[in-house]
């Protein structure tokens, strides 16, 4: 696939299904998302990849996030936060390591880096012909999930990217006019 198609192609795809990306996959994956832009090489991200076992603790982790926000939440609130994770069958928590008080490295430039190395993972999984969806909600600012998953006070939870083998039809892609986006200064 050359650049531009994949550039011009990629799409989400929220039906995943195994087996998940191959260990030659993920290579690819994570030197893709190492090149993403990076002021003063702070190397502002962390990737934590979820699949097996890790899958059902990650639905833990969001289980125990629903409890802690209401105690009084039901069994089926819960079992539905335990079987989030296990829409793929692996996903790469992407975050955003902030190194505090860089100077002219700001936190927000240090994230954007970030989300710039998880749209890299996307890329390169869609260029291998994989799926993937970005995901984030509520759990990536919850403080029960950020505590486990060892977030020191200034990182972000910056996507929670689900991969795999797409397991549905690829919905067509809508046309946008550009010109809706682009402002000129000439």
């Amino acid at each position: 696939m050359d650049a531009m198609t994949l550039l011009h192609e990629r799409s989400s795809m929220g039906k995943l299904m195994g087996p998940p990306p191959s260990p030659e996959q993920l290579e690819a994956i994570y030197r893709a998302a190492l090149r993403a832009p990076d002021h003063k090489e702070l190397r502002p991200w962390r990737f934590i990849e979820f699949s097996g076992e890790g899958l059902s603790r990650l639905g833990e982790l969001f289980a125990e996030a629903e409890f802690r926000e209401d105690p009084h939440v039901g069994d089926a609130a819960l079992d539905a936060a335990r079987k989030k994770p296990r829409r793929a069958p692996m996903i790469i928590a992407v975050i955003a390591k902030v190194t505090p008080d860089i100077p002219k490295v700001p936190k927000i430039e240090q994230v954007i880096s970030a989300g710039c190395a998880a749209h890299g993972i996307l890329l390169a999984a869609h260029a291998q012909g994989l799926g993937a969806m970005w995901r984030s909600g509520k759990y990536a600012f919850d403080p029960t999930v950020r505590k486990g998953l060892g977030l020191g006070e200034e990182d972000e939870v910056v996507a929670f990217l689900y991969l795999g083998t797409p397991g549905g039809r690829h919905k067509p892609l809508p046309e946008h006019d550009i010109e809706t986006f682009v402002e000129r200064w000439d």
